[in-house]
């Protein structure tokens, strides 16, 4: 009898996971039919309505969308700037966070509570002073200044998560390592590293998919050159209000790529999510 409450509580279980995920992904659906149809298709009728008519669909969009050079710069623009943005937020909190965790030096304490009070600075604070500061310097507009805007605020986080990761790890494990001659650097890339990579990769999705679907940043720091897809897609939008046929091809191509780089790290990110925070 247990056995069967068990049985039928799993199926329930996972009958109502799979309605949650068909609900989730309903409207990545209907953006992708939609960006297979024709305007005038779409004006005659909603997205479900090429279920039943699949000779709607085409690939034409797709193909107007690559000789769009706006959405095509827009799109290698978000690439250019989401990618070193990530690479570097995690780089540089890997090595802080190490030496915050394990490495003796003066004011190392103080000078992460600094670190931990900028997680409560909004990034609305910064907008003003740091365009002033980048017009100074020749950054404004550039792909380079937004990408440092990015880094900027995305290190304290992240430290803050891979210091609270790597001082979990047994004491013992890299006194061993030291004891066997390894240097601090040796130690790091070969022991500490693969050990903290759950971490590693939940904080590189989590800073992808914020740089990625920014816009208030990218609209206030990137020039007409520099803009990324969200802000072109907007921009689009408000100078051709009815232009379908390249706003839902480049709004899916804008959400299909954090979805597919989630669903690439999803193991690594379940196991590594707030790692820190819970050990």
């Amino acid at each position: 009898m247990n056995a069967i409450r068990r049985g039928l509580g799993s199926g329930l279980v996972q009958a109502f996971l799979v309605v949650i995920g068909l609900v989730w992904l309903t409207p990545l659906a209907g953006l992708f039919l939609s960006s297979l149809r024709s305007a005038q298709d779409t004006a005659k009728g909603g997205w479900w309505t090429a279920l039943a008519s699949p000779s709607q669909l085409s690939f034409d969009n797709y193909s107007a969308l690559l000789k769009n050079s706006g959405m095509t710069q827009a799109f290698w623009n978000t690439v250019l700037i989401s990618v070193p943005a990530t690479t570097l937020v995690v780089v540089i909190a890997a090595l802080a966070g190490y030496a915050f965790a394990w490495l003796d030096f003066p004011l190392r304490e103080p000078i992460f509570l600094l670190v931990v009070a900028l997680l409560v600075v909004p990034v609305q604070i910064g907008l003003l002073p740091v365009a002033k500061l980048f017009g100074a310097l020749g950054l404004f507009g550039t792909i380079p200044g937004v990408v440092l805007f990015h880094v900027a605020y995305g290190l304290p986080f992240a430290v803050f998560l891979l210091r609270n990761y790597f001082a979990e790890m047994p004491k013992e494990m890299l006194e061993a390592a030291r004891m066997d001659g390894g240097s601090e650097w040796r130690i790091f890339t070969r022991l500490v590293l693969p050990v903290g990579r759950p971490a590693i990769a939940s904080l590189a999705i989590f800073q992808f998919l914020w740089v990625w679907n920014d816009m208030l940043v990218a609209l206030l720091f990137a020039d007409s050159s520099s803009q990324p897809l969200t802000v072109e897609l907007q921009s689009q939008i408000r100078q051709f209000g009815s232009n379908i046929d390249v706003l839902a091809p480049g709004a899916f191509l804008s959400l299909i790529v954090p979805v597919v780089v989630f669903f690439a790290f999803q193991r690594h990110f379940v196991q590594g999510v707030m790692a820190g925070s819970v050990k």
